[in-house]
């Protein structure tokens, strides 16, 4: 049922308010205006007001009043409104655009659930947290008010759903939303990322989702394909960075994860499923890697399967550690793990291999620095040696593109046309829990080396 259905009875200064005929309503995700019922023409916008927006308003005007439209950050079956990297959300019940947070505190006062509004095709949005609250304009000034069974109250807490007034033009982010650390893949001409779930405070999410796209724009949401805690015994906390791998018709799933408390060393685990969608159960029902079992955290792992089909893991943090995988690509020999730590290396490593030339790339400095970068170094083997050709992926500064990092490289079935996933602080107003994944073109030189990457908007 409805978390709304099923709480439209709330409790204000002790007494019972029943909202009358209050149906469960939906909205589509997605770039989306809200439209005042009562004063046709003003919209709500990111200032926490209804303003009116026409078609010879500014480019800034309409980009204010058009929301990303996204499942809910406290519960999937409602909805939270972005702009840029900021969320709407009610504070001393007023509405505000806000950084998330992540605390479970901000999810909820981020997230609003619909029901049928005054008029035909309009909605009515109730708090997640105060489920007898409403949004509703005042002076055109947005507040959360106590739900009241008048006309005037239900007009004036109903919004008409239309199209966005700033219609998405650029590339980025790909993913509405907030996600991290990409991993980007091809399966039978089809693309597919898999992201870490952004915007947590400690980065503590624990659920992995998985996105398709056949043109690398429009991308398809599966839903959530693990769950730490109800799908995984040894993890419940930090679902991070994630990888897959295909052989045999079975897909391999590559994750980091830790516990909330106790021991909360990050570990890394794998799960298989019989389609790149999942659902994805634990393979070994104990991590791959233990946490403390090599030098720095165990997070960060990375399949690369070679011509001749062997596959090889690589993770680390501090130092990037690579192995052979068996078979199964669900064990390892210990015994065969090599490390090393090129120049400038922190985390994220990634290996692509191109006319022969084996390609370790890697994150340089802290996710949460604005500096945070991609570098790479080149090999004969998946093991190397390897020597830093240097960075190809940072900030822009002038066009407010920070932090670029944690990225994931595919190629184009048949071509030699490249594409790197990436994140970057959200534009605007993100920071290092606050990211959004977005995608770039990568070229390679005449000798092989990659030409530094340009990143865009």
């Amino acid at each position: 049922m409805n978390r709304l259905v099923a709480a439209l009875v709330g409790l204000t200064l002790g007494a019972v308010i029943v909202v009358p005929s209050a149906h469960a309503a939906t909205i589509a995700t997605g770039a989306r205006s809200l439209e005042s019922v009562n004063f046709p023409g003003r919209f709500v916008t990111a200032a926490g007001r209804i303003d009116p927006v026409t078609s010879g308003s500014t480019g800034a005007a309409k980009r204010d009043a058009t929301f990303t439209v996204l499942p809910g950050l406290a519960s999937p079956s409602c909805y939270s409104f972005q702009v840029g990297g900021m969320f709407l959300r009610h504070y001393d019940f007023r509405l505000r655009l806000d950084v998330n947070a992540g605390t479970p505190a901000f999810r909820q006062d981020a997230t609003f659930c619909a029901v049928d509004g005054s008029v035909a095709g309009s909605i009515s949005l109730a708090a997640y947290n105060y489920p007898d609250h409403r949004i509703r304009h005042r002076d055109y000034q947005l507040w959360l008010d106590p739900y009241q069974d008048t006309a005037g109250f239900r007009a004036d807490s109903s919004f008409r759903v239309t199209a966005p007034w700033a219609p998405k033009t650029n590339k980025g982010p790909v993913l509405p939303g907030l996600y991290a650390d990409p991993h980007i893949v091809n399966f039978g001409g089809r693309y597919y990322l898999y992201p870490t779930t952004d915007g947590f405070a400690s980065w503590s999410g624990t659920q992995f989702k998985a996105f398709s796209s056949t043109d690398l724009v429009n991308w398809t949401d599966h839903g959530v394909i693990l769950d730490l805690g109800p799908g995984v015994s040894w993890a419940d906390n930090s679902a991070w960075a994630p990888s897959i791998a295909e052989r045999n018709g079975k897909y391999y799933f590559y994750f980091s994860g830790g516990m909330a408390s106790g021991d909360t060393a990050k570990q890394l685990g794998v799960a298989v499923a019989d389609s790149p969608t999942g659902p994805f159960r634990d393979a070994l029902g104990r991590p791959l890697v233990r946490g403390g079992q090599f030098s720095g955290q165990a997070i960060d792992s990375m399949v690369f399967t070679d011509d001749d089909g062997q596959s090889y893991l690589y993770w680390g943090q501090g130092s990037v550690h690579a192995v052979r995988l068996n078979s199964d690509m669900i064990s390892f020999d210990p015994a065969q793990v090599r490390s090393s730590k090129p120049s400038g290396y922190n985390e994220a490593p990634f290996v692509l291999k191109r006319n022969g030339t084996y390609y370790l790339m890697w994150s340089e400095n802290d996710t949460r620095s604005e500096d945070y970068q991609v570098a790479y170094a080149t090999g004969n083997s998946p093991f190397g040696p390897w020597t830093k050709r240097g960075v190809v992926l940072q900030k822009r500064t002038g066009q407010g593109i920070l932090g670029t990092g944690h990225h994931s490289v595919v190629r184009e079935p048949g071509t030699d046309t490249w594409y790197v996933a990436y994140h970057r602080f959200a534009v605007p107003g993100g920071n290092g829990i606050n990211r959004e994944t977005t995608i770039d073109r990568l070229h390679f030189n005449s000798d092989g080396t990659i030409r530094p990457i340009t990143p865009t908007l």
